[in-house]
């Protein structure tokens, strides 16, 4: 439950602390990024406690991680970029903290 919590939280501190003039746009935009997720409806069984999203779903590929990373770097889709990253980098920590 920390781990959807999150998904909300983090992109809501970053557009709140970052981009403070439209923080509610940003914020809608970040969060519009969990769309990525619509991949876990690819997988059997749909939802896996134990499984690592990271590498394992279409949209969770390390290669695409790369391409979200540099989204961030061009003004017109920084925000999409963001919210990709981010939610890459909080599925990522959730791997760790469940192999650990």
């Amino acid at each position: 439950m920390l781990h959807i919590g999150l998904h909300f939280i983090v992109p809501l501190l970053v557009a709140y602390l970052f981009f403070t003039k439209n923080w509610k746009f940003a914020f809608l935009i970040m969060i519009a990024t969990m769309v990525v997720d619509l991949d876990h409806l690819l997988a059997d069984p749909i939802y896996s406690p134990t499984r690592c999203s990271i590498g394992f779903h279409p949209l969770h590929q390390l290669w695409l991680v790369a391409v979200y990373v540099a989204l961030c770097f061009f003004p017109k889709t920084r925000l999409v970029g963001l919210g990709l990253t981010i939610h890459m980098a909080l599925d990522a920590i959730d791997c760790q903290v469940m192999n650990s």
